[in-house]
């Protein structure tokens, strides 16, 4: 009944006979009429729409994995007639896209990246929310007839409504005037990242430049808001209520932790200066590197610093020749740069310079501890990241191999005997921790914890068919006692769990064949040289 009273409703419905006057017009060959009248169409909003559905801002950052990934696809899409893709949705798509880079960049939001097949994954962390979406690569794109993109465009339609509320919301937030009025060369040229980092530049020098009088009036206004503030808390919970402050110290503390992880982010790349080649995913890069705190040029018009600069640090390329060759720079693939964001530190160039097969690209996303298999190269970015904090510990998801290797680390000076001793101790201590966890939960499994429960379930133990308890008796004697519920539970553990072991297992044997075909093709080189 509510949706049957939306406004928007009546709205299409006057469309819908407004369209029939227009139809009626040209049908009577009234040429004139028919301009009119389609100069005063009427259209509508979706704002009451999107108010509704979200009624906080957190709510539409929860729901905003969809919208992002939608409006980046059509952004990389055709303008298409016979779809309906018109080039000012397509515009339109792009504008919202590099608006948000341009905020995520600027505030250092941006958390995890990952290339795959499909496109480029991207996560950012704004307001505590996780904001995971996908944008395709940048190519040609083919349409087929098998997708129905009637049905895409009416929820792309929601999406951009969302996406630049959203957008204002957060540009609010930093004090940046919105929509951003941009450099129209710079909008010509297409690079709309940068245009958008030189608006964001021009608001923060108006906002300091402002004078001392506003200024201290609004932290006037500011100080009498926060006492007002505190003294309404202090109104509120009362003092003799145990564990009363402990949410504001949770906040307090989250914050806290939300600042230090953006501050390192911030300075990752910090005092790098960085030149994109041609051939590389350019607007990726340019989204990326200045999110880190790395400042990026590229090769043609527009560019902030031309190729020829002293003060360049890396340029990445994606061939396997270079024209002229600078010694005061390293040369790089533009892997390096998504495998230093994913590992928080400076990795090593040398096996991603030109020409060279680079080390695996892993996922951010994936838990190695929980799948059960770590990669080695997973284990050298772990090993450096220690040394890069000087605090070599035993590193989590490396296994009891790793922790048994505390004695070689001592003689290879990474840690001194007393770090030694401690890891061996707090190894001994992890290891009879997880002894007794496990034999808790087997006894919880086999119901030795809880006989009054099964004691209740006896009847729904009496209903299980006599060869389904031999064969189980048979297998483990210790399933007899359990009932129908947790003998199927128990099966669903011991099936994910051979899942998991087929899993690492062809892993193993995969990374094995791919050993032995890079020692026959060492080998097949060395018989040909001699």
């Amino acid at each position: 009944m509510y949706i049957l009273h939306d406004p928007l409703l009546e709205k299409f419905r006057e469309i819908r006979a407004y369209q029939r006057k227009i139809k009626k017009a040209k049908a009577k060959k009234n040429d004139e009429l028919a301009k009119l009248l389609l100069s005063r169409a009427p259209s509508y909003r979706l704002d009451m729409v999107i108010r509704d559905r979200y009624p906080t801002f957190i709510d539409a950052l929860r729901d905003l994995d969809d919208p992002l990934t939608m409006v980046h696809l059509f952004a990389m899409l055709p303008a298409i007639d016979r779809l309906k893709i018109e080039v000012k949705r397509i515009h339109n798509c792009r504008r919202l896209c590099h608006e948000w880079q341009a905020y995520i960049s600027r505030t250092h939001k941006l958390r995890k990246v990952f290339v795959a097949v499909k496109g480029i994954y991207y996560q950012a962390e704004v307001d505590g929310q996780k904001i995971t979406w996908l944008a395709p690569h940048a190519r040609q794109q083919v349409l087929t007839d098998d997708v129905d993109f009637n049905v895409m465009l009416t929820f792309l339609e929601f999406y951009e409504a969302l996406l630049g509320f959203v957008n204002f919301q957060l540009y609010h937030s930093i004090n940046v005037k919105y929509p951003p009025i941009l450099d129209p060369r710079l909008e010509a040229l297409a690079a709309d990242l940068y245009a958008l980092s030189r608006y964001f530049d021009a608001n923060h020098r108006a906002a300091i430049q402002e004078p001392q009088v506003a200024g201290s009036s609004r932290s006037e206004q500011e100080q009498e808001e926060s006492d007002l503030r505190l003294a309404q808390l202090q109104h509120q919970l009362p003092a003799n209520e145990p564990g009363a402050l402990m949410h504001l110290v949770q906040d307090a503390s989250s914050e806290i932790e939300e600042e230090e992880t953006t501050r390192n982010c911030k300075n990752l790349f910090q005092n790098k200066k960085i030149f994109l080649s041609r051939e590389v995913p350019r607007e990726s890069l340019l989204f990326v590197i200045p999110a880190f705190g790395g400042i990026v040029s590229w090769e043609g018009d527009g560019a902030p610093f031309a190729e020829s600069d002293d003060s360049i640090t890396h340029q990445i390329v994606d061939r396997p020749t270079q024209g002229h060759v600078y010694l005061s720079r390293e040369y790089v693939q533009p892997q390096w740069v998504y495998d230093c964001i994913n590992a928080r530190i400076i990795l090593p160039t040398e096996p991603y310079m030109v020409g060279r097969d680079p080390p695996p690209h892993l996922s951010p996303f994936v838990d190695d501890e929980a799948e059960g298999y770590v990669p080695d190269y997973a284990k050298t970015i772990r090993q450096l990241q220690a040394a890069a904090k000087s605090d070599i510990q035993p590193l989590p998801g490396t296994g009891n191999d790793e922790l048994d290797n505390s004695q070689n680390m001592l003689a290879e000076g990474f840690i001194n005997r007393t770090e030694a001793m401690e890891a061996a101790e707090k190894k001994q201590e992890m290891m009879f921790l997880e002894k007794q966890y496990h034999n808790e939960l087997k006894m919880e499994l086999q119901g030795v914890s809880s006989i009054n429960k099964l004691n209740s379930e006896d009847t729904e133990s009496k209903e299980q068919s006599l060869p389904d308890v031999e064969e189980q008796s048979a297998e483990d004697p210790s399933r007899l006692m359990m009932s129908r519920k947790k003998r199927g539970l128990y099966k669903a553990i011991e099936m994910g769990k051979q899942q998991k072991k087929e899993r690492v297992e062809k892993l193993k044997e995969r990374k094995r064949n791919i050993e032995a075909a890079q020692k026959s093709e060492k080998k097949h080189k060395k018989a040909q040289v001699s």
